[in-house]
C-alpha cells in the first residue's frame, strides 16, 4: 500500500523517550538545549529557538519582528491557514499577494506591489519545500525597510543558491509536526540572522521570564520581574527526545526524497495532460511534497484512486475563508492554480518501485 503521508519514528526514539521517562524530569531541560544544537550543527540553521508547535514560530516570528496591531503583513493565500491565523493572532491584517503558478509560491512583482506605507513584515512560504525567490525577495524587503518572515514548514533541509533556508532572513519558522519529514510529534522552531532576537524569543517562550537568568529564591519560588507579554510556546524535553532521534539519518532520507523527486520528473516529463512545476538549478527542494498541474483533474483523481495510488489536493487558497474576508478577485495565478493543482505522494516510506509504479499508471492516462 502507497501511503500520501509517512510520519518517520527512528527504531532508537523508543529507548531514548524511555530513558527520559525513568528519570520523571520530562518538561524542557537539557535535552531541548541539545536539540536546538543539532539543528543548527546538522542543518546549518543559526540561532534556533525550539517552541512546541509551528503556528507558535510563526506567531512569536510576527511579534519579534515589530508588527503591531492594525499594521499589514503580506503574504500568500497558498498555503496552510495557520500562517494567516498567525498574523490575526497578533492584531494585525493579512495582505495576499499573487502567486506563481509553476511553482506555488509568492510572486516577488504581485509582492512589491501590495506594500503600502501600513506593510511592517512579509511572510513567504516555501511550497511543497521548494525555495521562493529569495534575492528578489530580500532585495525587495531591504529597498522598503520591511523584515521577512518565512514559513518554511515544509522546507527543512531545502537550500538556496547553497544557503540553507534557516540562514538568509530574520526570522525563519520550521514545524515539526507529526507528518513533517523531522518530527517531534507536534513542535516547530524559529532561525534568527541576529543572536539578540535570539535570546528574546528564549524569554518570550517561557512567559516572558529569562529562566536562565533568575534565580531560584531561598523560599523555593523562582526571581523574575515580567515587563512584556510573554508565551506558553517552549518545546518540552519529551517532544525534543522524539526529535533528537529522528534527525538522525535526517540527510540520507533527504537524498533518497530527491532522487524519488528526480524519478518523478524524468518520467512524467511530456505525458499529455500534465504539467512539472518548475525546478531551478539554483535551489534544492525538501521534497515534502511533489505537485503536478493537471487537465481534467476530477478524472485524474479518480483513476488514480481506482489504481490504488493517493493523491491529494494540499491546501485551497487560505483567503477563501470568511475570517480572512473571501476570495479576492485580482489573485489570478492563484485561482490558476488552485483549479489544476494536484499532489504525488512522497514520502520516506516509499520505494522506487513504488514510484515507478505511479509514473507507470499516469502514463497510461486518465
Amino acid at each position: 500500500m502507497i501511503d500520501f503521508f509517512h510520519t518517520y519514528i527512528s527504531p532508537d526514539a523508543a529507548e531514548r523517550i524511555a530513558g527520559l521517562l525513568a528519570t520523571t524530569f520530562i518538561s524542557e531541560r537539557k535535552l531541548v538545549s541539545e536539540f536546538e544544537m543539532q539543528l543548527a550543527s546538522q542543518l546549518d540553521i543559526l540561532n534556533p529557538i525550539a517552541l512546541n508547535s509551528g503556528t507558535a514560530a510563526l506567531h512569536l516570528a510576527i511579534i519579534l519582528s515589530g508588527v503591531k496591531q492594525g499594521d499589514e503583513v503580506i503574504l500568500p493565500p497558498q498555503t496552510f491557514i495557520a500562517s494567516g491565523l498567525a498574523i490575526k493572532h497578533a492584531g494585525a491584517i493579512p495582505v495576499f499577494s499573487d502567486i506563481q503558478y509553476e511553482t506555488g509560491n509568492i510572486d516577488p512583482i504581485s509582492m512589491r506591489n501590495k506594500i503600502s506605507h501600513n506593510t511592517k513584515a512579509i511572510m513567504v512560504v516555501h511550497w511543497a519545500g521548494y525555495p521562493c525567490d529569495m534575492t528578489e525577495i530580500l532585495q525587495i524587503a531591504s529597498e522598503f525597510k520591511i523584515p521577512v518572515i518565512e514559513d518554511a514548514a515544509h522546507a527543512l533541509g531545502a537550500t538556496y543558491r547553497g544557503t540553507p533556508i534557516g540562514a538568509l532572513s530574520p526570522f525563519t519558522c520550521f514545524s515539526f509536526q507529526a507528518i513533517k519529514h523531522v518530527t517531534t510529534g507536534d513542535g516547530g522552531a524559529i532561525a534568527f540572522m541576529d543572536k539578540d532576537d535570539a535570546d528574546k524569543a528564549r524569554k518570550l517562550r517561557w512567559f516572558g521570564i529569562d529562566r536562565a537568568r533568575s534565580q531560584m529564591s531561598y523560599l523555593g519560588e523562582r526571581i523574575y520581574n515580567a515587563d512584556e507579554i510573554g508565551f506558553k510556546y517552549h518545546m518540552n524535553d519529551y517532544a525534543a527526545a522524539l526529535g533528537l532521534s529522528n534527525l538522525n539519518g535526517f540527510s540520507a532520507r533527504l537524498d533518497r526524497l530527491r532522487k524519488m523527486n528526480a524519478l518523478y520528473r524524468r518520467g512524467l516529463e511530456g505525458v499529455d495532460g500534465l504539467k512539472l512545476f518548475r525546478q531551478d538549478a539554483d535551489r534544492e527542494s525538501a521534497c515534502w511534497l511533489f505537485g503536478v498541474h493537471v487537465e481534467r483533474r476530477e478524472e485524474f483523481v479518480r483513476k488514480m484512486k481506482e489504481r490504488a495510488i493517493p493523491v491529494s489536493v494540499v491546501h485551497q487558497r487560505i483567503d477563501r475563508n470568511d475570517i480572512f474576508g473571501g476570495k479576492r478577485a485580482d489573485l489570478v495565478m492563484q485561482e490558476k492554480f488552485d483549479s489544476t493543482q494536484i499532489h504525488l505522494p512522497i514520502n520516506s516510506g516509499m520505494t522506487e518501485e513504488q514510484i515507478e509504479y505511479v509514473i507507470n499508471e499516469i502514463r497510461t492516462g486518465w
